[in-house]
């Protein structure tokens, strides 16, 4: 049972992050209809510059104990690229999805050879260990702090996401700009300015996530791609535009990441496409998503 409890406990790490970087990729997707594939880079790029930013702190003589907040501030501070990304990609909004896919695509391969360039082609980890924060342990049970601490941000994410959303003014904006971007523009909105946040707001989610995951795995030039697809599975189980979608569908995502690797590790992709698989044949929505009339 005790081992259960921890593989159960490693698919909800795995899920909290995925879930992050899903959220953003649901929030670009429902708002600006752009199937965006470089949210795995971001993801990436999250997790290069994360690395990079706690190794100049130490030098500096902060406290190994601010690590979780200071992997969080340097997801934040990669905000910066979102604007000029989603200005490019404003000249293909209104063109075949294709364009979107090649143009995020080339994105994704333009993002690693930078990380090449800067980081170099070795995989890149943290010198500090994560479990600084300590161990619960009950029995066989054991879980670091580190990750429940990361499971709880994400549940506050989940939240907050949904709060502001559903309970703000700029969240009713975002919505009705989503539903009717022309009726928008018609009443005054300035959707380029929203096109813009939102675009950022995703490109936080996924840097974020990419930090946070550092104490715990080594960057590496092919993780863009790896979580990438993870990610367009968490979208197509949960169904693309739903916030309650990406959460469900990470969780189911994580935790059969999860049970894959312990008990059947050459399984680990062919279980998740085979979930993603019966839910096109059956629901091809998606579990929370609409059908298109």
């Amino acid at each position: 049972m005790s081992a259960f409890a921890n593989i159960v406990a490693g698919g909800v790490f795995h899920a909290a992050v995925l879930f992050l970087v899903a959220a953003g990729l649901q929030l670009v997707f429902g708002v600006q209809k752009i199937v965006n594939l470089a949210c795995g880079s971001f993801y990436a790029l999250g997790a290069y510059f994360g690395i990079t930013f706690i190794g100049y702190a130490h030098q500096f003589g902060v406290s190994e104990w601010l690590l979780l907040p200071g992997l969080v501030v340097s997801g934040i501070l990669l905000g910066f690229i979102g604007p000029p990304i989603e200005r490019l990609l404003r000249t293909v909004y209104d063109r075949d999805e294709s364009f979107q896919l090649l143009l995020t695509f080339a994105l994704v391969l333009m993002f690693e050879d930078v990380f090449k360039f800067v980081w170099g082609a070795n995989p890149r980890s943290l010198d500090s260990g994560y479990l600084i924060y300590g161990t619960i342990i009950a029995g066989d049970f054991s879980i670091p702090v580190y990750n429940l601490l990361v499971i709880t941000a994400a549940i506050a994410v989940a939240t907050g996401l949904g709060a502001f959303l559903q309970g703000t003014n700029y969240g009713r904006i975002l919505r009705a700009t989503a539903e009717n971007r022309a009726m928008a523009e018609a009443l005054g909105v300035n959707v380029r300015r929203i096109y813009a946040a939102v675009f950022t707001l995703g490109t936080v989610l996924g840097t974020t996530a990419g930090a946070l995951v550092v104490p715990t795995a080594a960057a590496s030039l092919d993780m863009a791609i790896e979580f990438v697809i993870e990610a367009f599975a968490v979208v197509v189980i949960g169904g693309l535009g739903s916030m309650r979608g990406a959460l469900a569908g990470a969780l189911i995502v994580g935790l059969i990441r999860a049970l894959s690797i312990v008990f059947y590790p050459e399984f680990e992709v062919l279980a998740i496409y085979l979930i993603v698989i019966a839910v096109l044949i059956f629901r091809p929505a998606g579990l929370f998503g609409r059908s298109l009339a």
